[in-house]
């Protein structure tokens, strides 16, 4: 049977979007979407979309867990010698995506990324799962490997010499994005979408528009 994906196709009818449902910023709006997906039980409702930007100029993108969120931005933790990392070190801006499926929304935010305090690191490593400290110190991100035997040989030998108190390496840390574009996409009947962009300007203050879908 051949598919044809130009009828992959849904009428989104779920919910709406208006300037009265939103805040003032935007920070307020994602509390409560993010609060609705963990009530929906989106599968990994923290899974977001992570596009960077390398020297070259060549966009990548992958999927990121986000770890917390605050009136400061949203922060994510990774090593910092892999090739996302690279692109941040060359170019300090990103943009993140949020695709919650279950209830028709997508959030859109970009802004500029910096590392955040190492103690925040430091704290946030005691908290993982031991496993994932031993992961974490490892594995050297988005390196080549020889083979799969090669890595489990690494995770072996870390787990063997830091037991079950792992310090975090210095090589692994949080990042957080500070985010001065924030848009909302709430999927509507007729492909008409509501969409609401708040954009930061020089004042500091949130413009909050109301886009064609």
């Amino acid at each position: 049977m051949t598919i044809s994906l130009a009828d992959l196709r849904r009428d989104y009818t779920q919910a709406t979007l208006s300037e009265s449902d939103a805040g003032a910023e935007p920070m307020s709006l994602f509390a409560h979407w993010f609060k609705e997906a963990l009530e929906a039980k989106v599968p990994e409702p923290n899974a977001m979309s992570l596009a960077t930007v390398g020297a070259n100029g060549r966009p990548s993108s992958r999927i990121v867990l986000l770890k917390d969120f605050d009136a400061r931005g949203f922060t994510w933790y990774t090593n910092y010698a892999s090739r996302k990392a690279q692109d941040l070190l060359d170019n300090p801006y990103a943009a993140l995506t949020f695709h919650w499926v279950e209830l028709e929304r997508q959030v859109r935010i970009e802004g500029r990324v910096e590392r955040v305090a190492e103690a925040e690191s430091d704290a946030y490593f005691q908290v993982r799962p031991l496993k994932s400290q031993i992961g974490a110190i490892a594995s050297a991100q988005s390196q080549p490997i020889a083979n799969r035997a090669q890595l489990e040989k690494q995770y072996e030998e870390a787990a063997l010499k830091f037991g079950d108190a792992p310090v975090r390496p210095t090589q692994w840390g949080g990042y957080r994005l500070t985010p001065d574009i924030v848009e909302y996409w709430q999927g509507r009947s007729s492909r008409l979408h509501d969409r609401l962009l708040y954009t930061k300007e020089a004042d500091g203050q949130w413009l909050k528009q109301r886009l064609q879908p």
